[in-house]
C-alpha cells in the first residue's frame, strides 16, 4: 500500500519517514508541483509519497496549481489513498481558529480550473454526490480525536473559492446563509481528480480565521499563517495516526469509481489517448 499526502512542507517534514528519495514523474499534464518525495513511514513498512501542493517555495497560486499532474503522478506511483491537508476559514461561530474539520461535502465556486482528466477524446461522467471517501474520512476523524487535543468537527461543507483573494463581506455572508461550514481554495479539483483516478481521498482542514463575516475580521495573511503554523502539530499527529490506522486490505467504492462511467466507445478513443491515460483507463479499455 502506498499512501499519498498533499499539503504543506512543514507537516510532511515532521512525519517519521525513512530512506526518503525524490522522484521525478512525467505526466501527460505536465510536471507536478515538485518532485515527489517517497519514503518508508516509521516502522510500518508502508510507503508514503508526498507532494507539496503549492511547490517547495509556495510559488503556485490556488488557480495555477498543476492539480492534474499532481494526482496523475501519485497514481503512477501506485498510490491508493490520499490524505490532504487544507487551511480554511470558518463560517461558523462554533468553529474557531485551530479547530480541525473533516469535511464530507463540497460546494464548488471555482471558475478557471481544469476539473477532469477526460476533456479530450474520451468522455467520463463520474458520480460525485459524496466527494470525499467516507471510509477514509472516518479514519481521519477518529485519528484526529484520538491523537490530538484539538477540537474536531466531523463532517461539514467546504466551499471552495477561486482565490487568490479572500472573500468580500457580501460573499462571506452569502456562504454563511447557505449553512456552509468552512471556506478554502484548494480542495477542488483535487477531490474530483482523485475520484477519477480511483484513489480514496479525504482531507483534514485546519481553521485559521473567521473569514470576513465576523465583525472586525479582515483575514490577513499574517493571521492565516500564524494559525496555520499552530495547526501543523495537530494535523501532523492526525495524519500520522491515520496512516497507521488504514487497514492493509482496505478497499472501497472509490477504487472502482470509473466502472460504468466511460461514455465514449472504446473504438472511438485514439490509441495515443489510451496510451497517455493508461494508468487511469487501462483496466477498462482494450
Amino acid at each position: 500500500m502506498t499512501i499519498g499526502f498533499i499539503g504543506g512542507s512543514g507537516i510532511y517534514e515532521a512525519l517519521p519517514l525513512r530512506e526518503t528519495r525524490d522522484v521525478d514523474v512525467e505526466t501527460p499534464f505536465g510536471e507536478p508541483s515538485a518532485p515527489l518525495t517517497v519514503g518508508e513511514f516509521g516502522d510500518t513498512g508502508r510507503e508514503v509519497a508526498f507532494v507539496p501542493r503549492h511547490g517547495p517555495d509556495h510559488s503556485y497560486s490556488p488557480t495555477t496549481l498543476p492539480y492534474r499532474a499532481n494526482i496523475f503522478a501519485l497514481k503512477q506511483l501506485g498510490v491508493t489513498h490520499i490524505i490532504a491537508s487544507n487551511a480554511v476559514g470558518s463560517l461558523r461561530e462554533d468553529l474557531p481558529p485551530q479547530t480541525l474539520v473533516i469535511p464530507d461535502q463540497i460546494y464548488d465556486r471555482t471558475k478557471h480550473r481544469e476539473l477532469t482528466f477526460f476533456d479530450e477524446d474520451v468522455v467520463v461522467h463520474q458520480p460525485f454526490a459524496d466527494p470525499y471517501c467516507s471510509e477514509l474520512a472516518e479514519i481521519l476523524a477518529d485519528a484526529a480525536e484520538s491523537a490530538t487535543d484539538a477540537d474536531v468537527a466531523r463532517e461539514g461543507t467546504y466551499v471552495c473559492i477561486e482565490g487568490p483573494q479572500f472573500s468580500t463581506r457580501a460573499e462571506s455572508e452569502f456562504y454563511r446563509a447557505q449553512g456552509w461550514d468552512v471556506i478554502g481554495m484548494t480542495t477542488i479539483p483535487e477531490a474530483k481528480l482523485a475520484r477519477e483516478a480511483e484513489i480514496a481521498y479525504a482531507t483534514v482542514a485546519g481553521v485559521t480565521d473567521y473569514d470576513v463575516w465576523k465583525e472586525d475580521s479582515q483575514v490577513t495573511l499574517e493571521e492565516v499563517l500564524e494559525n496555520a503554523e499552530k495547526n501543523e502539530v495537530a494535523i501532523k499527529e492526525t495524519v500520522e495516526a491515520a496512516i497507521r490506522a488504514i487497514p492493509d486490505d482496505h478497499d472501497c467504492d472509490c477504487h472502482d469509481a470509473l466502472s460504468g462511467t466511460i461514455n465514449t466507445p472504446d473504438a472511438a478513443i485514439p490509441e495515443s489517448t489510451k496510451a497517455d491515460l493508461a494508468p487511469l483507463l487501462g483496466d477498462y479499455l482494450g
